[in-house]
């Protein structure tokens, strides 16, 4: 009997999904294929590759709404606001298709008579793309799409969490005419993973995810002299300077750190107040805090739905009681969130003060409802807290003065340095981590680098 895996939705912890996984004789066909046809994939031209993943595109945004319901079933983010995950695929991947024409052509560089010089850019092959549940397509097509547009094959190994995505996904390029076997989805075990990883066939490895397993990705690739592009997450800072419009910074990081039930890489995490604002500023955060609805994320009304599993409920409420066992204070009333309950994944956000960098909460990251408030005595002050950490993704500054931003962004160890806003990927800039949280990056014109080799071309023309 063909092994098998069940989703569990946090929902109501219903059957979501009972999917085969892939034998190994499957794997294997699977990435033969898929070498055979990205040497034809390659040579479709520029312009009929973005054609497909434009019809790709318009496919997924047409389903919007029952993808929407699709997300909620599987991750529990709450339907009000799961459709906007296509509205990002939307917006990534028109920008990646509107410059891949320019980002993939020939480089003609100077030359005189005796000389004919240039600069191609050639696909690398054969991508395995490893993709998480918490952002299920924008995770995927931030690989996938200038993967393909690049002209190589993909193969997607989507969490089990979220395995409707996938098909999904597969569905969309599908209809759209992608020639068979240029984009594979695989729904393998962990175990069948490294084998994957060793095979000559594979030329690039994508991973969204931990620390771990990114460590364990490097391992496994290592003496192959395989490309690699980790995403591997963040603990991510914001400081409220004493400038900042208050109310403003406060109703955007409650966004920042509780939207998706802070399941998110780039969520806000830990947050350092200038000494002047704390005191105003942690009374209107938790007064904003405890407006969140909990609830069943299939109600229109809900604002906060549940994290993803109750393994992941009991990770998180560890780390809060362990940060209260050495001398935190919980600041959020749990009464105000009648259906959080313990042994389920129904979990009330938390807001964390008298913290110390000791405590898992400020070094560990959480993945959670949970953030630390911290007051500060100024900028040097946040500057230094916001860099003790492993993980360098994304930090906020909240402030009037974009000059002194700029000098305050220089001195941080992150990939992104955001002001007045936070949790958001722009298409048009590039995703990067440094320290723990990866290597590679994806987004901007620059991915297409990432998904190419330069080959040159150096011609003496004989007379």
């Amino acid at each position: 009997m063909p092994e098998e895996f069940q989703t569990i939705s946090p929902v109501d912890g219903s059957v979501v999904a009972t999917i085969e996984y892939a034998t190994n004789k499957a794997i294997n066909n699977a990435i033969e294929v898929a070498t055979t046809a990205q040497k034809l994939w390659a040579k479709f031209s520029v312009a009929k590759r973005i054609e497909i993943c434009e019809k790709a595109m318009e496919y997924l945004i047409v389903e919007r709404d029952q993808i929407a319901e699709e997300i909620t079933w599987q991750i529990g983010r709450p339907i009000k606001y799961a459709g906007a995950e296509i509205s990002g695929v939307e917006e990534r991947m028109r920008y990646l298709m509107q410059v891949a024409d320019q980002q993939l052509s020939s480089e003609q560089l100077s030359s005189d008579k005796d000389f004919i010089r240039a600069i191609k850019r050639e696909s690398k092959g054969v991508v395995f793309t490893i993709v998480p549940w918490n952002y299920p397509y924008l995770t995927a097509i931030n690989s996938i799409a200038p993967a393909l547009l690049a002209g190589n094959a993909v193969i997607l190994k989507h969490s089990p969490q979220t395995p409707l995505c996938a098909k999904r996904l597969m569905d969309a390029f599908n209809n759209a005419g992608m020639p068979a076997g240029v984009l594979q989805s695989l729904y393998m075990k962990d175990v069948d993973i490294p084998n994957v990883l060793s095979l000559s066939e594979i030329d690039m490895v994508c991973f969204t995810g931990s620390i771990r397993v990114g460590r364990l990705i490097e391992q496994h690739v290592a003496g192959y002299f395989k490309s690699t592009n980790l995403e591997l997450g963040g603990k991510d800072p914001a400081y409220v300077r004493h400038d900042a419009k208050l109310q403003y910074a406060i109703d955007q990081l409650v966004d920042g750190a509780f939207f998706n039930s802070g399941q998110s890489c780039c969520a806000v995490e830990r947050i350092y107040v200038h000494e002047t604002l704390y005191r105003e500023f942690l009374a209107g955060f938790i007064e904003r805090t405890e407006q969140l609805v909990l609830g069943n994320p299939l109600h229109t009304d809900t604002t906060l739905g549940p994290v993803v599993s109750i393994d992941a409920s009991d990770r998180i409420l560890q780390q809060i009681r362990d940060a209260e066992e050495h001398g935190a204070k919980r600041c959020i009333n749990p009464e105000k969130f009648a259906m959080a309950s313990e042994g389920t994944s129904y979990l009330a956000p938390e807001v964390l003060t008298d913290v110390n960098k000791n405590m898992s909460v400020m070094h560990e990251e959480t993945f959670g409802p949970v953030v630390t408030v911290t007051p500060v005595g100024g900028d040097q002050e946040a500057i230094k807290l916001m860099n003790d950490s492993v993980y360098g993704l994304t930090a906020s500054l909240w402030t009037d003065d974009a000059d002194k931003a700029e000098l305050i962004g220089d001195a941080l160890e992150t990939g992104t340095v955001f002001t007045n806003r936070c949790d958001y990927l722009d298409p048009e800039l590039p995703w990067i981590g440094v320290k723990d949280s990866g290597s590679g990056f994806s987004l901007s014109r620059y991915t297409f680098d990432q998904m190419t080799r330069p080959k040159s071309y150096h011609f003496k023309l004989l007379q």
